[in-house]
């Protein structure tokens, strides 16, 4: 990771809730999560912000390199329909080394759907493949 990363940048981005993102695209699998109402889920606005976190810190990463989530701590406060757009506010709080901390907010149209803190770690990407295969390749 480059020197360039510092805390206090800021970045968004914006995307327009469509059908396959509603809640029940999450869990196609699950009864449960079919019959919910099609408004923007959860789990697609945690990864909304997370790609926002991981759009900012693109620049300041080395060739070879990429960041995985580690922690997210996100409150999901309002409900938004199919065709609204969303947008995702984040800043970075701290550098540690390969971890960088974040506060992350997001909206829609009419209000704050979301916000809270999320933690990324920049990896190399070969080695990670590496430590992720020889995981599946071992007996439990």
């Amino acid at each position: 990771m480059k020197d360039s990363i510092k805390a206090e940048l800021e970045h968004e981005i914006e995307f327009t809730v469509n059908e396959n993102k509603t809640v029940p695209k999450l869990y196609p699998e699950s009864e449960l999560f079919r019959t919910m109402p099609e408004v923007f889920a959860t789990g697609f606005m945690v990864g909304f912000m997370e790609w926002a976190c991981m759009d900012a810190l693109a620049p300041h990463l080395d060739e070879g390199e990429h960041s995985v989530g580690v922690h997210v701590n996100v409150s999901h406060c309002a409900a938004t329909p199919v065709g609204m757009k969303v947008r995702a506010k984040v800043r970075c709080t701290a550098v540690d080394g390969q971890k960088t901390s974040w506060y992350v907010e997001a909206y829609d149209e009419k209000e704050l759907i979301g916000k809270g803190s999320h933690d990324r770690f920049t990896i190399n990407v070969e080695r990670f493949n590496q430590r992720v295969a020889k995981k599946a390749q071992s007996p439990s």
